[in-house]
């Protein structure tokens, strides 16, 4: 008896002819070491297994979870939870990981962030392939100066190399979505653009883009004044014309931004 998807997970599950296509793209090698994000009934934990050392598979939905654990798949390691509430380090361990996973078009930002936040930390995660809406993926790729550039793209491409793989159909899912997907590879590295502060950084990017229709001068006046320095000053200390928008800065000039503004953090 197929196992009927939960709306409140946001469940959709892949098809097995897609999942065969996905498997090829991902590329796992006999020595990989496997962690799958929302494995589901197991579509792809049953191709990925059998080409892996080992997967431990992450799923939310407790009966789910409980029937994979149930066939006893050989490599395999089931455990019924949250990604964004696990305690990564049992996870991760000490030997490098590869990340699979089909994520809930609801979530998939949290849980993006969740593994960023764990590719800063451990440095052990060599990538991801991960499953998203394709709205979703343009947003990751996207080119310096267009709609869908912005804190999304900026923060993964800090962490990570981007690169759209293909595009899914709605038909690749059941119970069929309204939307396209696409699957995306993420090659996580050691160290993106130099910072500062990466907090400074982060309250920067937020910031500004939350006003991204405004000029520079007027989109960073509150990140600095609340360091007492002028926009102005800010930005030419850094090299940026007060007249561009967001949308039309470099990760590197963000960067540079961030590093005028964390000298001048008040103190506590």
């Amino acid at each position: 008896m197929k196992p009927r998807p939960r709306k409140r997970f946001g469940q959709h599950f892949l098809e097995p002819a897609w999942a065969d296509r996905v498997v090829d793209a991902i590329d796992p090698q006999p020595s990989d070491r496997f962690l799958e994000i929302g494995p589901g009934p197991g579509v792809l934990t049953r191709r990925l297994a059998p080409r892996v050392s080992h997967l431990t598979a992450i799923e939310v939905d407790r009966d789910l979870a409980a029937a994979l654990a149930h066939e006893a798949l050989p490599n395999v390691d089931v455990v019924a939870g949250d990604v964004l509430e696990i305690d990564p380090g049992p996870v991760v361990g000490g030997e490098p990981l590869r990340i699979a996973g089909n994520l809930p078009y609801n979530i998939s930002s949290p849980i993006l962030f969740r593994l960023l936040d764990w590719g800063r930390r451990f440095r052990k995660i060599a990538d991801a392939t991960l499953m998203v809406q394709q709205e979703f993926a343009d947003r990751l790729v996207a080119a310096v100066g267009t709609k869908d550039y912005g804190v999304l793209t900026i923060f993964t491409t800090m962490a990570a190399e981007v690169r759209r793989l293909f595009d899914l159909p709605p038909g690749a899912f059941r119970p069929v979505p309204r939307v396209r997907s696409s699957v995306v590879r993420l090659r996580f590295r050691p160290a993106g653009v130099a910072v500062r502060s990466e907090t400074t950084f982060t309250e920067v990017v937020r910031s500004v883009f939350t006003q991204r229709r405004k000029t520079m001068a007027n989109a960073t006046r509150t990140v600095a004044e609340s360091r007492r320095v002028t926009a102005a000053a800010a930005l030419a200390d850094a090299g940026i014309d007060p007249r561009r928008r967001p949308e039309t800065l470099t990760i590197e000039e963000f960067a540079r931004l961030a590093n005028v503004l964390s000298r001048d953090v008040p103190p506590a």
